[in-house]
């Protein structure tokens, strides 16, 4: 059994930011959602949010999270006065507690497994994660004997010029009996150059001790400035595009593509330079994204090609072509085997199957039968000035270049609608329909004031 708590009630100064640090995305998600993501594999008996600094923007944007509680430090003095605060909502509680940092987001749960594992294997009173890094600077020191019981932890700031040759760093993940811990904690004591209340002091304080090194020190980097950030952001690139390539997916430039962690790729699918997939993104196999796309919340199919294009919150049938310059959003849904080509807009739009449309021309609040063809520069003039209508196009029409059709309208199945034409009533079946004034020559005409 084993409760779970993560700190999260720092300002994060250096992000030089109005929102809170671990508030700050990584990947299509907070810093603290990852975290929090990180030990739901570990069924925890209760997950505890420490909040302070902007603590409802926190507690907010993590609501939707289940079984979440939070527990409130109204004053920020250090990580062992952050742990004080669950005394009284762990009263009599006799598992253990695992300590986590809201801004250390590249944890795997497989490290968070093998910490527990050593802490229960060993009866710890403590377990602590640690690393050796190359360059350690910012980080305390841990030293150890040969078994790996810790022997002392000190902050880097209390650190003498010999202690900050060792490499051992403290990665600030803790797992406590929580019965050692509670005793401790009342006792904290102050005394460093930042006058705070380090839980390092109370890990000093209960025996045995034991520190289990990460394998990749990476995982345990924390997040304090926007530089930083954005070096998480590599790390996390790198092995979601490692995973997938291994996967069977074919990436032609690694780096100068992203991908979120939510994505779903199939085998066989081919990733073109310069495009981003974002969101709830899923695309099946043999599809070919690229290059220059943005694909967001979204569902692709087989066999479907998406070239220079922006999809988001759509979805493509199987063997569509999209692009290149075309524009999906606001829950379009284009069928099997349609082209939509350059300069063509969609937007909350349903297309039936093999229904094309070209180039140059926007379809809004539509929907289409099957073997549509919408000609070059069609649009449908969806918009009041207050309200939005819809447009109802049957099986095999045909619309005409320039084209405009006033919603609301219905056009029946083989209608076809002459060009140039300006449609504002209802087509039945089978029709051609002109809308148009009759062209007019005038021969030898030129105009009074031409000499």
């Amino acid at each position: 059994m084993v409760v779970v708590a993560i700190l999260a009630a720092g300002r994060g100064t250096r992000m030089k930011s109005n929102l809170p640090k671990v508030l700050h995305s990584l990947g299509g998600r907070s810093l603290v959602e990852r975290v929090i993501e990180s030990v739901q594999p570990l069924s925890p008996s209760r997950q505890i949010l420490i909040v302070g600094y902007q603590a409802q923007e926190v507690k907010t944007a993590t609501l939707s999270i289940p079984d979440l509680e939070f527990v409130e430090q109204s004053v920020q003095l250090g990580t062992g006065h952050a742990i004080q605060q669950l005394l009284p909502y762990l009263e009599g509680y006799t598992g253990d507690v695992l300590v986590l940092n809201g801004d250390v987001p590249l944890l795997r749960t497989e490290t968070l497994k093998h910490l527990l594992q050593i802490h229960k294997e060993h009866q710890n009173a403590a377990t602590i994660l640690t690393a050796y890094l190359p360059e350690p600077t910012g980080y305390g020191r841990v030293f150890c004997n040969g078994e790996n019981i810790v022997q002392q932890i000190v902050e880097e700031k209390d650190c003498t010029p010999a202690q900050r040759q060792n490499r051992r760093i403290n990665a600030g993940v803790y797992c406590f009996r929580w019965q050692d811990l509670a005793k401790v904690l009342p006792h904290l004591q102050a005394n460093n150059a930042q006058k705070e209340y380090y839980l390092t002091d109370a890990v000093t304080q209960v025996a045995p001790v034991m520190a289990v090194d990460v394998a990749d020190y990476q995982e345990i980097l924390g997040i304090n400035d926007r530089l930083q950030l954005a070096s998480a952001y590599e790390i996390l690139q790198r092995r979601i595009k490692e995973k997938w390539m291994m996967a069977g997916v074919t990436i032609i430039d690694p780096a100068s593509i992203t991908i979120d962690d939510t994505v779903e790729l199939e085998p066989d699918v081919i990733i073109e330079p310069q495009s981003h997939l974002r969101g709830n993104t899923v695309i099946q196999t043999g599809s070919r994204i690229g290059p220059g796309s943005l694909i967001e919340n979204s569902q692709i199919g087989k066999n479907v090609t998406i070239l220079y294009s922006v999809v988001t919150d759509s979805i493509i049938q199987e063997g569509s072509r999209i692009g290149p310059y075309a524009h999906l959003r606001g829950h379009a849904e284009v069928g099997a085997g349609c082209r939509i080509g350059n300069f063509v807009e969609l937007k909350n739009t349903k297309l039936g199957d093999r229904t094309n449309v070209a180039h140059l021309s926007y379809l809004g609040d539509t929907t289409t039968g099957n073997q549509v063809n919408i000609g070059a520069g069609t649009i449908t003039a969806n918009y009041d000035g207050v309200n939005k209508h819809p447009t109802k196009i049957g099986d095999r029409t045909k619309t005409g270049s320039n084209s405009v059709l006033v919603a609301p309208i219905t056009l029946g199945n083989d209608v076809y609608v002459a060009a140039g034409s300006t449609i504002t009533e209802d087509v039945p079946d089978n029709c051609l329909v002109i809308a148009r004034e009759r062209q007019v020559v005038k021969p030898d005409w030129h105009p009074k004031n031409r000499e």
